[in-house]
């Protein structure tokens, strides 16, 4: 009997003036199986999914939903044919309820029967093994509680094919599992699943079939049960990979900062980091972990000079001279101390770069002191984007194409090659591989390495517990601005480190 696929892709290519961003694409999701689609940086896959979700419309080729040729123009006749994607920034109102973000915009009676309303998405709930409580705020809402939102809204609506992207980035290990357990029952109940994620070790253990996009071109699809980490690396970029994270002994680590009672707060007094004490030092990696908005963001900046410190203090260690106190210093005042932050924020191109400009110019930016007339001096930055350019492979027409036209694993590059080269004293980098394909992921890891093994005191926010585990020397978890235990990366557990990032209270084990 031939089989009837859920969405079907024929040759599919779509072309952004010279760029061809797909060419000639084929792909089958079947009912009720979880598919997961890998590719680099650039491969194509945001913009094909953006073809089914109907933000583009294919140049050429056939979409095939049920059996059945369809056209998909917009939005709306995607989700007409029970399609809903789940994208990695939410798009709900904060001040409304779970119930009344699942239903806003649906056609029915001026005056509802929230009561009913509720009981529907708790049976839906019921259903599929998911948790939530409809009458809750947005607002007051974790960010799993959120996407659980978000994904019940488009169950409600009647959505059959599910896309999310990167659905796991900002959850602990253990809301992950639960995430897997509820697509796994949604698959039995004849669901169709394509997951967008570069976690290979998640592509394995939930899904049952991979399909490889590579520059644009569909490569294959394997069977999850035959594939590992390995060899879906090697189909994604065309050659193997090394895929070891190197982790060298610190040598001789010295202490390059020091935190103590730093608490923080927002515009509405509402404490955003709380009475953090922490040691950093030359020669090691701290990686820092927590659940998005668990103070990470407020601990890099205040260390940076670009967040107002209400108690505590900011000590920096020279290599010779006495400490000094950095707290409330603003960026300029710390480098006019000697020292020497680097900072990769997580807005890349909101605190980052500047979209418009071109990498020599971004990088110019950086070197850029009052007074001085080697900012106009264009060869030298030039020469350091085009080494930055060439080391990280970055993709890009030329270092003067605006770097606003990258895609963001490329972005991401270029402003992490560009701290770098600063040669700091104290690295601190946010998300540095987020929506970076693995081989590109490595890289950086390699250059955090290179910067560790100078001296330098490497802070790292990354998300993916996995890396934490495998890259560095100490983790740090936050929970609500807490500092909640600090461990020693090479005998940490993966659940430890989860139970740490969600315990509001301090007292975790610390390993200083």
């Amino acid at each position: 009997m031939e089989q009837t696929y859920a969405i079907e892709l024929h040759n599919i290519t779509k072309r952004f003036g010279s760029v061809t961003a797909n060419e000639k694409v084929d792909l089958e999701v079947k009912k009720g199986e979880i598919l997961c689609l890998l590719g680099e940086n650039g491969s194509g896959k945001t913009t094909l999914m953006n073809m089914i979700s109907g933000i583009y419309y294919p140049d050429e080729g056939m979409i095939k939903v049920d059996g059945k040729e369809v056209k998909i123009r917009s939005p709306k006749d995607s989700f007409d044919l029970g399609i809903g994607m789940v994208h990695q920034h939410f798009k709900l109102v904060d001040i409304l309820t779970a119930a009344e973000n699942i239903i806003l915009g649906l056609p029915g009676k001026q005056i509802l029967n929230m009561k009913q309303v509720n009981k529907e998405i708790l049976d839906l709930a019921a259903r599929y093994g998911f948790e939530i409580d409809p009458k809750k705020k947005i607002y007051q809402m974790s960010v799993s509680e959120k996407q659980t939102v978000e994904i019940v809204k488009l169950l409600y609506r009647g959505a059959r094919i599910l896309i999310l992207d990167e659905p796991t980035a900002v959850l602990t290990p253990q809301e992950a599992e639960r995430l897997f357990k509820v697509l796994k029952n949604m698959k039995k109940d004849g669901c169709s699943i394509i997951l967008i994620t570069h976690k290979l070790h998640e592509v394995l253990a939930v899904s049952d079939r991979v399909s490889i996009l590579r520059k644009g071109l569909y490569i294959d699809t394997v069977k999850t049960a035959e594939a590992t980490v390995e060899s879906l690396t090697e189909m994604m970029v065309g050659a193997r990979v090394e895929l070891n994270i190197d982790r060298p002994e610190p040598v001789n680590p010295v202490k390059r900062l020091e935190l103590k009672n730093v608490t923080c707060k927002d515009i509405n007094e509402v404490v955003t980091l709380d009475h953090a004490d922490l040691t950093v030092y030359g020669g090691e990696i701290l990686g820092i972990a927590g659940i998005s908005g668990g103070g990470q963001k407020e601990l890099l900046e205040a260390i940076a000079g670009l967040q107002p410190v209400s108690e505590g203090s900011i000590m920096f260690y020279p290599e010779e001279n006495q400490p000094k106190e950095i707290t409330n210093l603003d960026v300029a005042d710390i480098r006019a101390l000697g020292v020497r932050l680097a900072f990769v924020p997580e807005d890349r191109l909101g605190m980052g770069l500047v979209g418009s400009m071109d990498m020599t110019d971004n990088i110019m930016l950086r070197s850029y002191q009052r007074g001085k007339s080697s900012f106009l001096d264009r060869k030298t930055p030039g020469e350091l984007a085009q080494k930055i350019k060439d080391q990280l492979e970055i993709v890009t027409p030329s270092i003067s194409a605006p770097v606003g036209r990258m895609s963001g694993g490329n972005v991401q590059k270029v402003l992490v090659g560009r701290e770098i080269a600063q040669k700091p004293k104290v690295l601190m980098v946010a998300y540095p591989t987020r929506g970076i394909d693995i081989n590109s992921s490595y890289a950086i890891y390699n250059l955090l390495n290179e910067q560790k093994k100078k001296g330098v005191a490497v802070i790292c926010v990354i998300e993916d517990l996995d890396v934490l585990l495998e890259l560095c020397d100490r983790i740090a978890v936050l929970c609500g601005g807490q500092i909640t235990g600090v461990l020693d990366g090479r005998t940490a557990k993966k659940d430890e480190v989860g139970v740490l990032m969600t315990k509001h209270e301090k007292g975790g084990v610390s390993h200083e």
